[in-house]
């Protein structure tokens, strides 16, 4: 196999198993939950959930209907080499990975207006659903990391990108991130959520954080300002599928990058469902 076959597989196998797999943690963090659960409907729906991420990883099946837009983070080490057509290999490997999942097909047809209206129907090809623009960030070191995530659709309704007025306080900040967090849950619908924050500078920044939350988050570890946020919204009682209960929100995941002198704090909110995040992780070296 060339290094751009290699590449393709690798791609399309990191996105099917991204779609159909709990990783330890997810598993982990479900079971405590159950073992914690007073309310027996919660516990229920916890435990079908399970059920349902271990039936999808055994036929080799989405573990959700909306299957997600593909998002990629890639990580290049310093002395790594790039080979020739790796982008495309990776494009090729999201299309692959799509197709043979099966994705459900969401990509819209038609010119930049009747994209929005969704005016001229959607492709039955559900590798005509492109990827997000990769996100590149450099590391040390001599190997290239690609990690996938799905990103469903019902998340992004509850998700939001604003500007928080700090007053130099950290509570001021996370008060604010509990509020909108717990708002993101009670609607989403398909709970507990897992909460991703990006804190940055700009709007760009922060969801460039907040996706890289989503990639390296684990929920067996969950650093003091996220057990505080999750500890604060699971108060609220809302549950699982909203039916009320002690996990509302299974995990937080923060990531802060630098800040700069001002007023505010940009902060990037992403509510995920019960699933996420949905990713999976390759690494090459070519040298």
């Amino acid at each position: 196999m060339g290094v751009y076959e290699e590449v393709v597989q690798s791609t399309a196998e990191a996105l099917i198993q991204a779609s159909t797999t709990f990783r330890t943690d997810q598993i982990e963090a479900y079971h405590r939950a159950i073992a914690l659960e007073k309310n027996v409907h919660a516990k229920w729906i916890l435990g079908k959930i399970i059920s349902n991420a271990e039936i999808a990883k055994e036929q080799r099946v989405p573990l959700c209907d909306d299957t997600g837009v593909p998002h990629v983070l890639i990580e290049v080490g310093d002395k790594a080499e790039i080979p020739k057509g790796f982008f495309q290999a990776i494009d090729g490997g999201i299309k692959k990975g799509l197709r043979e999942l099966p994705g459900r097909p969401m990509a819209v047809c038609g010119d930049d207006l009747s994209r929005i209206s969704q005016s001229c129907g959607l492709f039955e090809d559900s590798g005509a659903l492109t990827m997000a623009p990769p996100q590149i960030k450099r590391l040390p070191g001599d190997k290239i990391t690609l990690t996938v995530l799905m990103l469903g659709g019902g998340p992004e309704i509850r998700g939001k990108t604003l500007p928080v007025f700090h007053q130099h306080s950290y509570d001021v900040v996370i008060k604010e991130m509990i509020s909108w967090g717990t708002e993101s849950s009670m609607l989403l619908g398909c709970q507990p959520c897992i909460l991703a924050y990006g804190i940055g500078r700009t709007h760009l920044e922060a969801a460039s954080l907040c996706l890289e939350a989503m990639a390296k988050g684990d929920l067996s570890k969950q650093s003091k300002t996220e057990k505080l946020i999750k500890d604060e919204i699971n108060k609220e009682g809302i549950g699982p599928l909203g039916m009320g209960g002690s996990c509302t929100v299974l995990g937080v995941f923060v990531n802060i990058g630098p800040q700069r002198a001002s007023g505010v704090r940009i902060i990037s909110l992403r509510a995920g469902c019960c699933f996420d995040p949905r990713r999976a992780t390759v690494t090459f070296c070519f040298n």
